[in-house]
Protein backbone atom coordinates (compact mmCIF):
# COMPACT_ATOMS: atom_id res chain seq x y z
CA UNK A 1 0.00 0.00 0.00
CA UNK A 2 1.30 3.47 -0.94
CA UNK A 3 0.72 6.49 1.26
CA UNK A 4 -0.08 9.45 -0.97
CA UNK A 5 -0.97 13.15 -0.73
CA UNK A 6 -3.34 15.18 -2.88
CA UNK A 7 -2.06 18.64 -3.82
CA UNK A 8 -4.27 21.38 -5.28
CA UNK A 9 -2.99 24.55 -6.97
CA UNK A 10 -5.95 26.91 -7.24
CA UNK A 11 -5.50 29.66 -9.83
CA UNK A 12 -7.70 32.25 -11.46
CA UNK A 13 -8.11 30.31 -14.71
CA UNK A 14 -7.21 26.70 -13.85
CA UNK A 15 -7.31 24.39 -10.84
CA UNK A 16 -4.44 21.89 -10.95
CA UNK A 17 -4.55 18.63 -9.00
CA UNK A 18 -1.81 16.09 -8.34
CA UNK A 19 -1.49 12.83 -6.42
CA UNK A 20 2.02 12.78 -4.95
CA UNK A 21 4.01 10.10 -3.14
CA UNK A 22 6.29 10.55 -0.15
CA UNK A 23 9.36 11.16 -2.29
CA UNK A 24 7.78 13.95 -4.34
CA UNK A 25 6.87 11.95 -7.44
CA UNK A 26 3.62 13.02 -9.06
CA UNK A 27 1.68 9.82 -9.72
CA UNK A 28 -1.16 11.52 -11.58
CA UNK A 29 -2.17 15.07 -12.35
CA UNK A 30 -5.15 16.74 -13.97
CA UNK A 31 -6.85 20.11 -14.10
CA UNK A 32 -10.23 21.74 -14.47
CA UNK A 33 -11.22 25.30 -15.46
CA UNK A 34 -11.79 27.74 -12.60
CA UNK A 35 -15.39 28.86 -12.94
CA UNK A 36 -15.44 32.27 -11.23
CA UNK A 37 -19.04 33.08 -12.23
CA UNK A 38 -21.74 33.73 -9.61
CA UNK A 39 -19.25 35.12 -7.06
CA UNK A 40 -17.04 32.06 -7.41
CA UNK A 41 -19.74 29.82 -5.95
CA UNK A 42 -18.96 26.99 -8.41
CA UNK A 43 -15.26 26.68 -7.56
CA UNK A 44 -15.54 24.64 -4.38
CA UNK A 45 -18.19 22.15 -5.60
CA UNK A 46 -16.29 21.74 -8.89
CA UNK A 47 -13.11 20.84 -7.00
CA UNK A 48 -14.87 18.40 -4.70
CA UNK A 49 -16.65 16.67 -7.58
CA UNK A 50 -13.45 16.38 -9.58
CA UNK A 51 -11.66 14.72 -6.65
CA UNK A 52 -14.60 12.38 -6.00
CA UNK A 53 -14.29 11.14 -9.57
CA UNK A 54 -10.60 10.27 -9.09
CA UNK A 55 -10.19 8.93 -5.56
CA UNK A 56 -12.00 5.57 -5.92
CA UNK A 57 -9.23 4.36 -8.23
CA UNK A 58 -6.67 4.71 -5.45
CA UNK A 59 -8.82 2.91 -2.91
CA UNK A 60 -9.26 0.04 -5.37
CA UNK A 61 -5.48 -0.17 -5.74
CA UNK A 62 -5.09 -0.33 -1.96
CA UNK A 63 -3.43 3.09 -1.77
CA UNK A 64 -4.22 5.61 0.93
CA UNK A 65 -4.46 9.35 0.41
CA UNK A 66 -3.47 10.76 3.80
CA UNK A 67 -4.58 14.34 3.30
CA UNK A 68 -5.31 17.24 0.96
CA UNK A 69 -3.22 20.40 0.63
CA UNK A 70 -4.07 23.54 -1.28
CA UNK A 71 -2.35 26.74 -2.40
CA UNK A 72 -4.69 29.64 -3.11
CA UNK A 73 -4.69 33.37 -3.82
CA UNK A 74 -6.19 35.66 -1.22
CA UNK A 75 -5.82 36.10 2.53
CA UNK A 76 -5.50 32.67 4.12
CA UNK A 77 -6.11 31.65 7.71
CA UNK A 78 -4.24 28.32 7.77
CA UNK A 79 -5.57 27.44 11.23
CA UNK A 80 -9.25 27.95 10.41
CA UNK A 81 -8.69 26.75 6.84
CA UNK A 82 -10.42 29.76 5.30
CA UNK A 83 -9.78 32.23 2.49
CA UNK A 84 -11.02 35.79 2.09
CA UNK A 85 -10.34 38.49 -0.46
CA UNK A 86 -9.33 36.26 -3.38
CA UNK A 87 -10.64 38.82 -5.83
CA UNK A 88 -9.38 37.10 -8.98
CA UNK A 89 -11.64 34.19 -7.97
CA UNK A 90 -14.57 36.51 -7.17
CA UNK A 91 -14.34 35.33 -3.56
CA UNK A 92 -15.14 38.42 -1.53
CA UNK A 93 -16.71 36.55 1.39
CA UNK A 94 -14.93 34.08 3.67
CA UNK A 95 -14.69 30.59 2.16
CA UNK A 96 -14.85 27.66 4.62
CA UNK A 97 -12.60 25.35 2.63
CA UNK A 98 -11.26 23.14 5.43
CA UNK A 99 -14.74 22.48 6.75
CA UNK A 100 -16.10 21.51 3.32
CA UNK A 101 -13.17 19.29 2.29
CA UNK A 102 -12.96 17.44 5.59
CA UNK A 103 -16.72 16.90 5.66
CA UNK A 104 -16.63 15.41 2.16
CA UNK A 105 -13.45 13.33 2.36
CA UNK A 106 -12.88 12.57 6.07
CA UNK A 107 -9.15 13.23 5.77
CA UNK A 108 -7.09 16.24 6.96
CA UNK A 109 -7.06 19.38 4.83
CA UNK A 110 -4.37 22.09 4.94
CA UNK A 111 -4.22 25.40 3.11
CA UNK A 112 -1.69 28.19 2.55
CA UNK A 113 -1.13 31.24 0.38
CA UNK A 114 -0.03 30.18 -3.11
CA UNK A 115 3.42 31.82 -2.87
CA UNK A 116 4.09 29.97 0.40
CA UNK A 117 3.00 26.72 -1.18
CA UNK A 118 5.28 27.22 -4.19
CA UNK A 119 8.11 27.89 -1.73
CA UNK A 120 7.40 24.57 -0.01
CA UNK A 121 7.49 22.76 -3.35
CA UNK A 122 10.82 24.26 -4.42
CA UNK A 123 12.24 23.60 -0.98
CA UNK A 124 11.15 19.94 -0.92
CA UNK A 125 12.06 18.59 -4.36
CA UNK A 126 13.28 21.63 -6.31
CA UNK A 127 16.17 24.06 -6.11
CA UNK A 128 15.96 24.24 -2.30
CA UNK A 129 17.32 20.68 -1.93
CA UNK A 130 15.17 20.19 1.21
CA UNK A 131 17.32 22.60 3.21
CA UNK A 132 15.79 24.12 6.35
CA UNK A 133 16.38 27.75 5.33
CA UNK A 134 15.13 28.66 1.86
CA UNK A 135 13.51 31.79 0.43
CA UNK A 136 11.42 31.57 -2.72
CA UNK A 137 10.82 34.70 -4.81
CA UNK A 138 8.37 34.63 -7.67
CA UNK A 139 8.74 37.38 -10.27
CA UNK A 140 5.78 37.72 -12.57
CA UNK A 141 2.99 40.28 -12.85
CA UNK A 142 3.95 41.16 -9.29
CA UNK A 143 6.66 39.92 -6.94
CA UNK A 144 5.72 37.48 -4.21
CA UNK A 145 7.69 35.42 -1.77
CA UNK A 146 7.69 32.51 0.62
CA UNK A 147 10.12 32.15 3.50
CA UNK A 148 11.10 28.90 5.17
CA UNK A 149 13.27 29.33 8.26
CA UNK A 150 14.36 26.42 10.48
CA UNK A 151 12.11 24.22 8.34
CA UNK A 152 8.97 26.29 9.07
CA UNK A 153 7.02 28.76 6.98
CA UNK A 154 7.32 32.34 8.18
CA UNK A 155 3.79 33.76 8.06
CA UNK A 156 4.10 36.81 10.30
CA UNK A 157 1.56 38.03 12.83
CA UNK A 158 -0.98 39.00 10.15
CA UNK A 159 -0.03 36.56 7.39
CA UNK A 160 2.12 39.07 5.50
CA UNK A 161 5.50 37.43 6.04
CA UNK A 162 7.30 37.14 2.70
CA UNK A 163 6.01 40.31 1.00
CA UNK A 164 9.37 40.68 -0.71
CA UNK A 165 7.88 42.65 -3.60
CA UNK A 166 7.07 45.48 -1.19
CA UNK A 167 10.57 46.07 0.11
CA UNK A 168 11.19 49.73 -0.73
CA UNK A 169 14.35 50.06 -2.81
CA UNK A 170 13.71 53.49 -4.33
CA UNK A 171 11.86 55.79 -1.90
CA UNK A 172 11.33 58.46 -4.57
CA UNK A 173 10.21 55.88 -7.13
CA UNK A 174 6.88 55.09 -8.75
CA UNK A 175 3.70 54.61 -6.76
CA UNK A 176 2.91 50.99 -5.93
CA UNK A 177 -0.53 49.37 -5.72
CA UNK A 178 0.11 48.85 -1.98
CA UNK A 179 0.23 52.64 -1.37
CA UNK A 180 4.00 52.98 -0.94
CA UNK A 181 6.50 54.31 -3.46
CA UNK A 182 9.49 52.57 -5.00
CA UNK A 183 8.64 49.03 -3.97
CA UNK A 184 10.75 46.35 -5.63
CA UNK A 185 7.64 45.24 -7.51
CA UNK A 186 7.39 48.61 -9.30
CA UNK A 187 10.82 48.07 -10.87
CA UNK A 188 11.53 44.35 -11.16
CA UNK A 189 8.14 42.73 -11.81
CA UNK A 190 7.27 41.93 -15.43
CA UNK A 191 5.29 45.18 -15.76
CA UNK A 192 8.00 47.10 -13.91
CA UNK A 193 10.69 45.81 -16.28
CA UNK A 194 8.65 46.88 -19.31
CA UNK A 195 8.20 50.32 -17.75
CA UNK A 196 11.95 50.65 -17.06
CA UNK A 197 12.60 49.51 -20.63
CA UNK A 198 10.39 52.26 -22.04
CA UNK A 199 12.04 54.95 -19.92
CA UNK A 200 15.55 53.93 -20.98
CA UNK A 201 14.49 53.45 -24.61
CA UNK A 202 13.62 57.17 -24.82
CA UNK A 203 17.29 57.97 -24.13
CA UNK A 204 18.41 55.75 -27.03
CA UNK A 205 16.25 56.64 -30.03
CA UNK A 206 18.39 54.65 -32.46
CA UNK A 207 18.19 51.42 -30.43
CA UNK A 208 16.25 48.25 -31.10
CA UNK A 209 14.76 48.71 -27.63
CA UNK A 210 13.25 52.05 -28.68
CA UNK A 211 11.70 50.50 -31.80
CA UNK A 212 10.28 47.60 -29.79
CA UNK A 213 8.96 49.89 -27.06
CA UNK A 214 6.57 51.46 -29.57
CA UNK A 215 4.80 48.15 -30.17
CA UNK A 216 1.70 47.08 -28.24
CA UNK A 217 3.22 43.72 -27.31
CA UNK A 218 6.30 45.25 -25.61
CA UNK A 219 7.06 43.32 -22.42
CA UNK A 220 9.80 42.10 -20.07
CA UNK A 221 10.68 39.16 -22.32
CA UNK A 222 11.46 41.51 -25.20
CA UNK A 223 13.74 43.58 -22.95
CA UNK A 224 15.71 40.47 -21.97
CA UNK A 225 15.77 39.05 -25.51
CA UNK A 226 17.18 42.31 -26.88
CA UNK A 227 19.75 42.47 -24.09
CA UNK A 228 20.83 38.91 -24.92
CA UNK A 229 21.24 39.96 -28.56
CA UNK A 230 23.56 42.79 -27.50
CA UNK A 231 21.32 45.86 -27.74
CA UNK A 232 23.04 48.37 -25.44
CA UNK A 233 19.85 50.15 -24.39
CA UNK A 234 18.25 46.84 -23.39
CA UNK A 235 21.41 45.89 -21.49
CA UNK A 236 21.16 49.19 -19.61
CA UNK A 237 17.54 48.38 -18.70
CA UNK A 238 18.49 44.91 -17.48
CA UNK A 239 21.32 46.36 -15.42
CA UNK A 240 18.96 48.88 -13.85
CA UNK A 241 16.35 46.26 -12.99
CA UNK A 242 18.80 43.68 -11.64
CA UNK A 243 20.63 46.30 -9.56
CA UNK A 244 17.45 46.94 -7.59
CA UNK A 245 16.53 43.28 -7.57
CA UNK A 246 19.92 42.44 -6.05
CA UNK A 247 19.43 45.25 -3.54
CA UNK A 248 16.07 43.85 -2.40
CA UNK A 249 17.31 40.26 -2.27
CA UNK A 250 20.38 41.43 -0.39
CA UNK A 251 18.16 42.81 2.36
CA UNK A 252 16.34 39.48 2.55
CA UNK A 253 19.65 37.63 2.66
CA UNK A 254 21.08 39.81 5.44
CA UNK A 255 18.00 39.35 7.63
CA UNK A 256 17.48 35.60 7.10
CA UNK A 257 20.81 34.21 5.80
CA UNK A 258 19.08 31.33 3.99
CA UNK A 259 20.98 28.56 2.26
CA UNK A 260 19.29 29.47 -1.02
CA UNK A 261 17.20 32.25 -2.47
CA UNK A 262 15.26 30.57 -5.27
CA UNK A 263 13.99 32.78 -8.10
CA UNK A 264 10.90 31.65 -10.01
CA UNK A 265 7.93 33.11 -11.88
CA UNK A 266 7.62 34.14 -15.51
CA UNK A 267 10.60 36.53 -15.50
CA UNK A 268 12.89 33.71 -14.33
CA UNK A 269 12.50 32.25 -17.85
CA UNK A 270 15.35 34.62 -18.74
CA UNK A 271 17.44 31.94 -17.02
CA UNK A 272 21.13 32.24 -16.24
CA UNK A 273 21.30 35.53 -18.12
CA UNK A 274 19.07 37.05 -15.41
CA UNK A 275 20.86 35.21 -12.61
CA UNK A 276 24.31 36.32 -13.77
CA UNK A 277 23.28 39.97 -13.77
CA UNK A 278 21.77 39.72 -10.28
CA UNK A 279 24.91 37.96 -9.05
CA UNK A 280 27.04 40.82 -10.42
CA UNK A 281 25.37 43.20 -7.95
CA UNK A 282 24.29 40.92 -5.09
CA UNK A 283 27.68 40.76 -3.27
CA UNK A 284 27.65 44.57 -2.95
CA UNK A 285 24.53 44.47 -0.77
CA UNK A 286 25.24 41.69 1.72
CA UNK A 287 27.23 41.11 4.89
CA UNK A 288 30.53 39.26 4.20
CA UNK A 289 29.47 36.03 5.91
CA UNK A 290 26.14 36.07 4.06
CA UNK A 291 28.04 36.55 0.81
CA UNK A 292 29.86 33.28 1.48
CA UNK A 293 26.88 31.23 2.70
CA UNK A 294 23.73 32.36 0.83
CA UNK A 295 23.44 31.65 -2.89
CA UNK A 296 20.89 32.50 -5.57
CA UNK A 297 19.31 29.80 -7.70
CA UNK A 298 16.71 29.49 -10.43
CA UNK A 299 13.53 27.59 -9.62
CA UNK A 300 13.32 24.08 -11.07
CA UNK A 301 9.71 22.92 -10.75
CA UNK A 302 7.89 25.32 -13.08
CA UNK A 303 4.14 24.77 -13.10
CA UNK A 304 4.43 21.76 -10.76
CA UNK A 305 5.65 23.84 -7.80
CA UNK A 306 2.11 24.51 -6.55
CA UNK A 307 0.99 20.86 -6.64
CA UNK A 308 4.19 19.60 -5.01
CA UNK A 309 4.14 22.36 -2.42
CA UNK A 310 0.54 21.59 -1.52
CA UNK A 311 1.48 17.91 -1.09
CA UNK A 312 4.45 18.97 1.03
CA UNK A 313 2.07 21.03 3.18
CA UNK A 314 0.18 17.84 4.04
CA UNK A 315 3.38 15.89 4.58
CA UNK A 316 4.89 18.46 6.97
CA UNK A 317 1.68 19.00 8.94
CA UNK A 318 1.05 15.27 9.38
CA UNK A 319 4.60 14.88 10.72
CA UNK A 320 3.75 17.41 13.45
CA UNK A 321 0.46 15.72 14.24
Amino acid sequence: MNNLYLGIDLGGTTVKFGVVDNTGNIKEQWNIPTNIEDHGSHILPDMINSIKNRLPKYKEQGDQILGIGMGTPGSVDPYKGTVTGAYNLNWTEEQLLKEEFETNFKIPFFIENDANVAALGERWVGAGENENDVVFVTIGTGIGGGIIANGKLVRGVAGSGGEIGHIVVKPDGDACTCGSRGCLETIASASGIAKVGKVIAKKHLDSELYKASKEDNFDAKIVFDLAKSGDQAAIEAVEDVTYYLAWGLGQVADILNPQYIVIGGGVSAAGNFLLDYINNFFPNFVFPNVKKSTSLRLAQLGNDAGILGAASLVRENLKEL
